[in-house]
């Protein structure tokens, strides 16, 4: 088994819908994540993949073949939980072989793939030990390593960094991108986590109240969200919005907002001229914001915070706080004055009555109060 392909599935709890009609094929091999806030029915909808939570409708294949009816353990996949799952009263090596000796492996080739799976994760040296003996960090490499010592044909896995700190979650998202890599396998991963999602995925559904909002590789997500709710959600620190009005000024099509104008591209194509005279959303990542001694709009530093290389400068516009990120060393002081200079071929434009992106990323020229910077 390696491709899983999700058809309308659904799940009701009670007369509430978690997981309303989803439709997923992950690909032979592909790295999938299912992201999004907590609710939002990405671990249910693993759960229905796994047959630990039955469907209310829909069906999911396993290479083409419908396994709705099989329970979990006559399903080809491999599970990682949150928790860890590990049995306390045995030793790291009975844990790792915990599912061999189940399928009724020769005691041999058992104690062999134990070998080979702790020193590919690094743990040989803890084999005998117990899993109270163990770091948070230790625990979870024998989580992995008893998924994956079963030869199975996708290997899911339910946010199993969250309980981490954060230096242990970002050399477990390299040994996870190295082990997905090394076993040439699916892998369906679920966290709420955009870091994670974007740091290890081919690609990534994100999700919000039972549904897909967008799938796409990272780079698509990041640099062409489908809607409001995927441009806030991917990405760290979050975009920008500004609300505003698209305005009809002759041939062009300008977005106007408190002291902001932006002339829209003449090719920004009929969504964008259905919002002439209507409110719009304007969005931009905090990377293409730039902060300029003059010649921009005018604002006012409100903090600025440093994050190593880059500081992030939180500047008031009117009412509105814009995020810029700027290359350390910056030098602005709280309430000192500043020209925000938006890069105008990475303008975001949003229909607010449904959310969904009508612009993204294309060239456009910014104008100050109608004069150009």
């Amino acid at each position: 088994m390696a491709e899983v392909r999700l058809e309308n599935v659904r799940k009701e709890f009670g007369g509430v819908v978690a997981v309303e009609d989803v439709s997923l094929t992950v690909a032979d091999r592909e790295f999938l994540t299912l992201v999004g806030p907590s609710g939002c029915g990405k671990s249910t909808t693993l759960r229905m993949i796994c047959g630990l939570e039955r469907m209310s409708g829909g069906q999911v294949y396993f290479d083409d073949e419908p396994v709705a009816h099989l329970p979990a353990n006559k399903r080809d996949v491999a599970m990682v939980f949150q928790s860890y799952a590990l049995y306390p009263h045995k030793t790291v090596a009975q844990n790792l072989g915990f599912a061999l000796r189940n399928l009724r492996v020769p005691k041999a080739e058992i104690a062999t793939r134990v070998d080979e799976v702790a020193a590919s994760l690094g743990i040989e040296k803890l084999l005998e030990r117990k899993p109270k003996e163990l770091s948070g960090g230790q625990r979870q490499r024998v989580a992995l390593g008893r998924a994956v010592i079963r030869d199975a044909g996708a290997y899911l896995l339910d946010e199993p960094l969250s309980n981490l700190d954060a230096q242990l979650r970002g050399d477990m998202r390299a040994e996870l991108k190295r082990l997905h890599a090394d076993l040439r396998r699916t892998f369906i991963y679920v966290t709420h986590d955009q870091v994670e999602a974007m740091t290890m995925s081919d690609r990534i559904a994100v999700m919000k109240d039972g549904l897909v909002q967008q799938c796409a590789s990272p780079e698509e997500i990041y640099a062409r969200p489908a809607n409001l709710f995927v441009a806030s959600f991917m990405g760290s620190p979050p975009m920008n919005f500004l609300s505003g009005e698209v305005q009809r000024d002759g041939e062009r099509l300008l977005f106007r907002h408190d002291g902001v104008t932006v002339e829209l591209p003449e090719q920004a194509g009929p969504a964008v001229n259905e919002l002439a005279g209507c409110e719009a959303v304007l969005g931009i990542r905090p990377e293409d914001v730039r902060l300029a001694g003059e010649g921009g709009v005018p604002g006012q530093v409100f903090v600025a915070e440093l994050l190593g290389a880059d500081v992030l400068v939180t500047v008031r516009l009117g009412e509105e706080l814009v995020k810029a990120r700027v290359p350390a060393p910056y030098d602005g002081r709280v309430n000192e004055g500043v020209s925000v200079v938006l890069a105008p071929e990475k303008v975001h434009l949003f229909d607010p009555s449904d959310g969904r992106a009508v612009l993204a990323a294309r060239a456009a020229s910014v104008l100050d109060r109608g004069e150009s910077l």
